[in-house]
């Protein structure tokens, strides 16, 4: 059927299916639905993939650290004690009395004696019993110091050689004063061990070389340079189980220790045979190439090889100033002891106990402090017989810094600094003693009963003053006594006691 009205021609639109769907009809929105979900799905995963595409975040920048961690402009001036000065201001004994005599107290049972003066003048600044005799422990070694200064020289060296020996086939290593031997190499720069028996050893086998020996070295020991018993009577038996002490010989591994690291428990009952025993394994090491052996077991040469042989090796100490600071330093009382014979033999005394404490009592004399009132049985301070009074200690103090004998400025780097060094490293470091560190220089003294310190400070004026602090019939581990002597020191390290 046709409709002619308009002029155009129309047909009829075909009837709509149910459930057909049709643009623009209301049932599409379940597929939107599912596309939206499943964009959202993608999105935390596209931003975990991501970071492998592009490569890896640029790190942060460091934070600045801050300025006391950061290298200096400039450098700052050094700090440095001003150079003393004759015109500085002597202190005032009252005053320097009314700052030591408050903290100068013992904890629990004995007493303190003490003297101060002046290192220029010699006036006396403080005095409490400083002339009574008082047994000084460790503070001996001062008198040892300057005996073996004043006698040997601060440059001295002791040699240790290797001669023939009295028959053929054998080698004597001949003792020359040095118990500082080390057992490797020598160290040239070193104090202990600045002479090595493995140096020894080689120089010994070339000689052997050159002189065409081969076959079998025996070893011997001439340890005959000290005479007398090697273990003084004075010692206690509990020091020398302890390891304070061991018998003396004059020559010696470590200061006799097996061990230069490990400086307390047993130590070798016959230093010089244990240094021999290990000179003759070295030696063996040494010439396992160049067809020599060496028989085993060391002993001791007859009567001394009196380096009548001829000398194959020879190796020698760090010198007398330089083992002076180590004694004084660290208050070893092998060495001491050592020092003391050596100086004894260089005053034509025998090289024994007796020899070193007439030593050291005449070069006392000798450096202008009167010996009156001075008993030595030892020259280490370990024996409770020795007597030396605080006016004897500071007028020693008073020849190491300011005498005439310029040798003895050799002993100054052996005074331990409070705070920092050797036995004075771990005081002066509360809120009462703090004030000394780095100032104080002190020798320190301790047995059970016995405390001591005797040493130099420059005062807060600028002027040297030199003490002695001795304690006796202490309280045996009272803590307050060490603190004392440290807080003597202190007041004198701050006194503008005008």
């Amino acid at each position: 059927m046709t409709n002619s009205t308009g002029g155009e021609q129309l047909r009829a639109r075909p009837p709509r299916r149910r459930g057909s769907a049709v643009k623009g009809s209301g049932t599409s929105w379940p597929l939107a639905l599912a596309a939206l979900v499943l964009l959202v799905l993608a999105i935390p995963g596209a931003l975990l993939v991501a970071p492998g595409f592009r490569g890896p975040d640029a790190p942060a920048p460091a934070p600045t650290p801050p300025s006391w961690q950061q290298a200096p402009a400039t450098l700052s001036a050094p700090q440095v004690l001003a150079t003393l000065q004759p015109s500085a201001p002597t202190p005032v004994p009252a005053v320097v009395a009314a700052q030591v005599e408050p903290v100068l107290k013992a904890d629990g049972g004995g007493t303190f004696t003490g003297m101060v003066q002046d290192a220029l003048t010699g006036q006396v600044l403080f005095d409490r019993g400083g002339a009574e005799g008082r047994v000084p422990a460790s503070n001996l070694k001062l008198l040892t110091a300057v005996a073996a200064l004043r006698t040997l020289g601060p440059d001295h060296r002791f040699t240790t050689k290797v001669v023939q020996g009295p028959a053929v086939g054998q080698v004597v290593l001949v003792s020359g004063g040095d118990v500082l031997l080390g057992a490797g190499e020598s160290r040239p720069g070193q104090t202990m061990g600045h002479a090595g028996l493995a140096t020894l050893a080689a120089l010994t086998v070339q000689a052997l070389q050159a002189a065409g020996t081969t076959g079998e070295i025996k070893v011997l020991v001439d340890d005959s340079l000290f005479t007398g018993p090697a273990l003084n009577p004075n010692w206690q038996p509990g020091d020398v189980e302890a390891g304070e002490i061991a018998p003396v010989y004059p020559l010696a591994l470590n200061s006799a220790r097996f061990d230069p690291a490990v400086t307390t428990g047993p130590r070798p009952e016959d230093s010089a045979k244990a240094a021999a025993e290990e000179f003759a394994g070295r030696l063996r090491a040494a010439g396992a190439g160049a067809g020599l052996t060496v028989a085993a077991g060391v002993e001791r040469s007859p009567g001394g090889a009196q380096t009548t042989g001829a000398v194959l090796a020879a190796a020698e100490s760090a010198t007398v100033a330089e083992q002076v600071d180590l004694m004084l330093q660290v208050s070893d009382n092998y060495l001491a002891e050592t020092m003391g014979r050596m100086a004894a033999l260089a005053t034509g005394r025998p090289g024994s106990n007796d020899g070193a404490t007439a030593a050291a009592t005449a070069e006392l004399a000798a450096a202008g402090v009167t010996p009156d009132a001075v008993k030595l049985v030892d020259v280490c301070g370990l024996a409770m017989g020795n007597q030396v009074t605080a006016r004897q200690f500071t007028d020693v103090v008073r020849a190491i810094t300011t005498g005439a004998d310029a040798r003895l400025r050799a002993a100054l780097d052996g005074f331990p600094v409070g705070g920092l060094s050797g036995t004075l490293d771990t005081r002066y470091g509360d809120a009462t003693t703090s004030g000394g560190a780095g100032l104080v220089r002190a020798k320190t003294g301790t047995l059970n009963t016995v405390l001591a310190l005797s040493g130099y400070v420059v005062d807060a004026d600028g002027r040297l003053l030199v003490f002695s602090f001795i304690g006796n019939g202490l309280t045996p581990g009272a803590a307050g006594n060490k603190v004392a002597l440290d807080r003597a020191a202190t007041a004198l390290a701050g006194c503008g006691c005008r």
